[in-house]
């Protein structure tokens, strides 16, 4: 059966620093696969729909690696391409109390960003196809992982799919290249049914700014989204209150074309094992809600617990199930016999 979900964007591998030492205080690294899109991919497939993921790897053994474990978490593969080159990287450190986490980022010239936006067959990638999903981090990539990323959400839109995307703005990535991201950015909000986007992000894209506190900027950032760009049919983000590294607060709200926002208090998480993935695991929440129709309060409210719920597990992709997630709803942490 063709996959119901698309999820487009590099599969790249984290190599961090064991717990919380600096990079390289002892010469190890332990290493996780991630990448923005595969994250929301493996979440979608833990709650049981069938997704397919759409990347270049590196023709060697990394990038077998890597296929293979978005395999074991139940993602299709077949569509993944081999390529020349090298995978993409990115070292992490993670922080304590007010010592911040840190990315470096090496993805320069790595196998997906090396493949050319013509190269990509999108009526044969997206055929069976029912929903694509795409992050703003594909085209901070470079010139060509920008055309592709365009070409993919207008081929979609073009062949009847629905389009999520989600922001994810990394100004490091962008500055690498010069690249244009307002405008880009724009270009693709412009093709999305549905956003993953705060008031910043949609300043950014829009040239604008959105004052006020947390719900008067996204009430008008979310307004100036669906009068700028007609396809759009709801906007979600959360809200982060990162005092501490291993103790923060995590809300949520979301918007739907004429009707008023919805917004869940924020969740105090306290002993975070690991917040890298925590905005793709809501994603892959909240489309899981939006694919199965639930009223909008139960889309955000499973949304923001499947976000938390990723704040518990090491690694960069949320692995539940929504048994897992529900259960996370209900509070308590006894072992469960």
């Amino acid at each position: 059966m063709a996959p119901t979900v698309v999820c487009f964007g590099e599969l790249l591998l984290r190599l961090a620093a064991p717990g919380h030492e600096r990079l390289l205080q002892s010469p190890r690294l332990d290493v996780f696969v991630g990448g923005a899109e595969a994250n929301v991919a493996v979440g979608l497939a833990g709650f049981g729909h069938s997704v397919a993921m759409l990347t270049a790897v590196a023709d060697n053994a990394l990038g077998d690696a890597a296929a293979g474990e978005l395999r074991r978490a139940g993602v299709d593969t077949t569509r993944l391409r081999r390529a020349p080159g090298r995978m993409g990287l990115y070292f992490f450190e993670q922080g304590a109390l007010q010592r911040p986490s840190e990315v470096l980022y090496d993805r320069a010239d790595s196998a997906f960003a090396r493949v050319p936006a013509s190269a990509w067959d999108w009526p044969q990638m997206l055929s069976g196809a029912a929903h694509l999903h795409l992050s703003g981090i594909t085209p901070a990539l470079g010139a060509q992982s920008a055309e592709a990323a365009l070409a993919a959400a207008r081929a979609a839109r073009a062949m009847g799919l629905t389009v999520s995307f989600d922001g994810n703005y990394r100004p490091k990535l962008w500055q690498a290249w010069g690249g244009g991201a307002p405008s880009i950015l724009r270009a693709l909000m412009a093709e999305a049914d549905g956003l993953f986007a705060n008031h910043r992000d949609l300043g950014l894209a829009l040239g604008r700014d959105f004052h006020g506190d947390e719900t008067a900027a996204f009430d008008a950032a979310s307004a100036a989204a669906f009068a700028a760009f007609p396809n759009l049919r709801w906007m979600a983000a959360t809200t982060r209150d990162a005092g501490a590294v291993q103790a923060q607060s995590l809300g949520a709200r979301i918007a739907e074309r004429g009707a008023e926002s919805f917004a869940l208090a924020p969740q105090r998480l306290d002993g975070i094992v690991d917040r890298i993935g925590g905005g793709d695991a809501f994603a892959a929440g909240v489309l899981h809600g939006r694919l199965k129709g639930w009223a909008l309060p139960e889309v955000l409210a499973f949304g923001l617990a499947a976000g938390a719920f990723k704040h518990s597990q090491p690694g960069d992709a949320l692995r539940a199930s929504e048994a897992d997630i529900r259960q996370w709803m209900q509070g308590g942490g006894d072992v469960r016999r």
